[in-house]
Order: structure tokens, then C-alpha cells, then sequence
């Protein structure tokens, strides 16, 4: 019998390169998968250097495509998470839940409604009215505030959300984010009209993911043990930039 609330584990990678918080997430889904007990549950918290990255949808980003985006300063990553293009990068939130849906509910569907209330009522805490649509993520009005891109195996979730607090809205214009024509994308700061950072959002995401999770979080640490591993990762890896 487990608890009546799910414990989940805060871990604050803060600034990482996207291949390195992928490798990172691979550990994390790797304790769920190695261990009998569902207590492992994981919420990383980070911010990625400028980088673009494409779901398991990607026929329409060839070679060419991949070169010219890189050549304005970014990394180019092709994931197995859902959908489309999306930027990552500096003033941008980045919440990976590493979670076994055992704990909470086994439905997909659920788990990514509650991240879009979740995204939501952070919002409403700041005073914007935001809201989802037909299209996966969060809204504020026709532009996007938060994406939302995830994978499920076994019922263990990966990937996850990318609030825009004080990001660089310049990089966005040089692709169609997550392949939605016609539709635009904002930040905190934009809506708020001042600077909201990272630092300061955190606090208000936890306090909303703890309460639409019905959860308790408590922080922890990156270890040691765990660096060497992905350090061995790095030696025994030769796949470039390109996720399983």
C-alpha cells in the first residue's frame, strides 16, 4: 500500500545542455524501471543553452533544414518525445516530471491535462488568463506560453514542459513553432510587461504541480554516483545528438 499522496522529488539542474539533461532523464526513468517500488518519482527542474528539438513527427525537417538552424547558434536535437519543433534556451523554464503514472493514474491523457492546469494556474496566480486549446500546450489567447512535448513507456513519463519567463521571443521566428501556422508565442514578461525570471517562477510552478498532482515535494541533490554514470554514458556513447 503506498501513501495517499505521491512523493516526488525536486532536483534543480539549472543550466544544462539539452543532450546532457536528456542522458540525465535516462537515469531517472532507469530507477523507476530497475526498482519494484514506485517510489522514485522526480520532478527536474532546468534551463538549456539555445537549442532546437523535434518529436517523433520530424519528416518535415531534412538535413538542410537542421544545418541552416544550427548556423544561427543553436544545437539541433531530434527526440522521442510528441510533437513538433519547439526552442529551448536561456529564460526558459524546463520541467522534465520523471513520474511513474502508477502513483497518480495510468491514462496519458490525464497526465497531460493536469501539466496543462498545472501551467494554468500559475498563470491565473500571476493574474494572466491562460488556456488550452485543440493544440497540446498552454495559451494566451493565439500565442503559446508554455509547450508541452512528452513520453510515456510503462507508464513512466519523460520530457515534459517549457514555461517562457524572460526568453529571447527572436529565436521562435526562425521556425514554426511546433508546426502551428498562424499562431504566435509570448512570456511571462511579455504578457506582465516586466521581468519575470526563472528564479522566480520556480516557487509558484511547485506550489501549482504539488497541488493539481495532489502530491508532497521535497528537494533534493544531483549525486555523485549519479555524474559517474553519466559519465560512463558519455564514454560508451558515440550516437551524436539524436535521442532514442
Amino acid at each position: 500500500m503506498y501513501p495517499s499522496k505521491a512523493a516526488v522529488e525536486v532536483i534543480q539542474l539549472g543550466r544544462i545542455s539539452y543532450g546532457r539533461a536528456l542522458q540525465v532523464q535516462q537515469l531517472y526513468v532507469r530507477r523507476h524501471l530497475d526498482s519494484k517500488d514506485k517510489l522514485h518519482n522526480a520532478l527536474l527542474l532546468c534551463e538549456h543553452p539555445p537549442v532546437y528539438t523535434i518529436g517523433i513527427r520530424q519528416a518535415l525537417y531534412p538535413f538542410e533544414e537542421e544545418q541552416r538552424l544550427k548556423l544561427l547558434g543553436a544545437e539541433f536535437f531530434r527526440s522521442n518525445r510528441g510533437g513538433l519543433i519547439t526552442f529551448h534556451g536561456p529564460g526558459q523554464l524546463v520541467c522534465y516530471p520523471i513520474l511513474n503514472l502508477g502513483c497518480f493514474k495510468k491514462s496519458v491523457r490525464w497526465y497531460v491535462c493536469e501539466l496543462e492546469r498545472t501551467v494554468i494556474d500559475l498563470c491565473r496566480k500571476y493574474g494572466i488568463k491562460a488556456s488550452t486549446s485543440p493544440n497540446t500546450g498552454v495559451w494566451v489567447g493565439d500565442n503559446k506560453i508554455c509547450a508541452i512535448g512528452i513520453h510515456c513507456g510503462r507508464y513512466i513519463t519523460s520530457h515534459g514542459l517549457a514555461l517562457n519567463c524572460n526568453t529571447d521571443m527572436g529565436w521562435f521566428e526562425n521556425i514554426v513553432p511546433c508546426g502551428i501556422v498562424g499562431k504566435g508565442v509570448t512570456s511571462l514578461s511579455q504578457e506582465l510587461g516586466r521581468d519575470v525570471s526563472i528564479e522566480e517562477s520556480i516557487p509558484r510552478l511547485l506550489e501549482t504541480f504539488s497541488d493539481q498532482f495532489d502530491c508532497t515535494l521535497h528537494h533534493g541533490e544531483y549525486s555523485n554516483n549519479e555524474s559517474t554514470l553519466l559519465e560512463s554514458m558519455d564514454q560508451s556513447s558515440d550516437r551524436g545528438p539524436i535521442a532514442g
